[in-house]
This record gives C-alpha cells, sequence and structure tokens, in this order.
C-alpha cells in the first residue's frame, strides 16, 4: 500500500538484562562508532560490561545482585 507507514520498532526491556530490539539495526555508540546488525532480534548491552559492546555477551549475569 502506497504511504503506508512503517510498523514500529519492537523494543524488550528485560529484568536485569539487555534490551531486546528487533532487527535488523544500526546502533551508533557514545564515541560515534556504527555497530550494525542484521539478525531478527540483537540483545543490546545496558550494563556496560561487554565485551562485545554494543551486543550483548552476557557480562551482566556475573554482576552482584544488590
Amino acid at each position: 500500500m502506497p504511504n503506508a507507514p512503517d510498523p514500529p520498532c519492537r523494543i524488550t526491556l528485560t529484568e536485569d538484562g539487555p534490551l531486546l530490539v528487533e532487527g535488523p539495526v544500526e546502533v551508533t555508540a557514545p564515541d560515534g562508532s556504527v555497530h550494525t546488525s542484521d539478525r531478527f532480534v540483537v540483545a543490546i548491552c545496558t550494563c556496560r560490561r561487554s565485551g562485545a559492546f554494543p551486543w550483548c555477551d552476557t557480562s551482566h549475569r556475573s554482576r552482584a545482585r544488590t
């Protein structure tokens, strides 16, 4: 259908974990670098402990709960 709006991007907030974003995605990091993924869902790190930042590598699991 012409002029149909794009469907909204779905983002899921997880408790004590990453943001789950339906892809493909393009993420601009604080240093200005751009990271892309064509996966159907990507996990975006929110704790900044990931060795693969901005992608989540489950490093948040080792964080002590308060």
